[in-house]
């Protein structure tokens, strides 16, 4: 394989490969730091919900025939804010996901038909890339605006950890204390929907749970301290988004939304293994 025989200097080499580890790092560092709060707050089922917007947000906007980015970023930030007010103290919950989410993903197969009827089999190929991502595809602009973009929502969060991980663990008590707890809600709703945006760029709207989630529910599983769990999510975001790359690299046959995913699903799989062995009761001496 190309990339076991050069090593990454030899792949680095490539401008392609270059761009995506350099925005992938960007990307994957800030979903493990958003994917570990929405873990923490039970918000998951909203990352599945912005993931149909990316979608349905990508569709409309080539559809239109305006950057694909205005789109993505316009509609899973404003769906977020909204999932936020339709629900209390800013916090998305099931019922207001679920009142959306068939209307948005009607919304993406409307925008998916207009667009792919109207111009042919380019088109047919954009639809494709927004589902499945295209980080390989990246140019050395794309690329740095996307890393620009995600260092921005890492200062951010890095900038609200204490209180937000104050009001995700005990809401009621963060409020009485001061913490702004809804407007905090917002805000981190917002974050969502910008990185939903970036992940799907890397891995696709279809995909890009699994970058929010997986690499969070591997750090929770691994340790209970909040400060360790939460960098260790980023650290394996970073890694796994690495390593995806590398394997999508050294087999070109295999996507790297695919390899990335796979990766992360992976180590999750291991971590919940290692806890539900460690969780096993001792084995009982039978009685004579």
């Amino acid at each position: 394989m190309t990339v076991l025989a050069s090593g990454w200097p030899g792949a680095l080499g490539h401008p392609f490969f270059l761009h995506a580890v350099l925005a992938g790092a960007a990307i994957a560092a800030a979903s493990g730091m958003v994917g570990y709060f929405l873990v923490l707050r039970a918000q998951v089922f909203t990352g599945d919900a912005l993931s149909h917007m990316a979608f349905t947000g990508s569709l409309a906007a080539l559809a239109a025939g305006v950057d694909l980015r205005l789109g993505l970023y316009a509609a899973t930030i404003a769906v977020a804010v909204l999932l936020g007010t339709l629900s209390r103290s800013g916090r998305a919950d099931d019922v207001a996901i679920g009142s959306v989410f068939a209307w948005i993903t009607g919304l993406g197969a409307f925008f998916l038909t207009l667009y792919t009827t109207s111009g042919g089999a380019d088109n047919a190929g954009a639809g494709v890339r927004v589902l499945f991502g295209s980080i390989f595809g990246m140019s050395a602009g794309q690329a740095g605006t996307a890393a620009a973009v995600a260092a921005g929502v890492c200062a951010v969060v890095l900038a609200v950890f204490r209180p937000l991980l104050f009001a995700s663990v005990d809401e009621a008590v963060a409020a009485a204390r001061g913490v702004p707890v809804r407007l905090l809600g917002f805000g981190f709703l917002a974050l969502v929907g910008v990185t939903a945006a970036e992940a799907s760029q890397a891995v696709g709207s279809l995909l890009l749970l699994g970058l929010l989630a997986a690499p969070a529910g591997t750090a929770q599983r691994l340790t209970d301290n909040p400060a360790r769990a939460f960098a260790l999510s980023t650290v394996l975001a970073v890694a796994e988004m690495w390593g995806g790359l590398t394997i999508s690299y050294a087999v070109p046959k295999m996507p790297p939304s695919f390899a990335i995913v796979a990766v992360a699903a992976t180590v999750y799989a291991a971590a919940f293994a290692v806890g539900a062995r460690r969780r096993s009761p001792a084995p009982r001496l039978a009685r004579a």
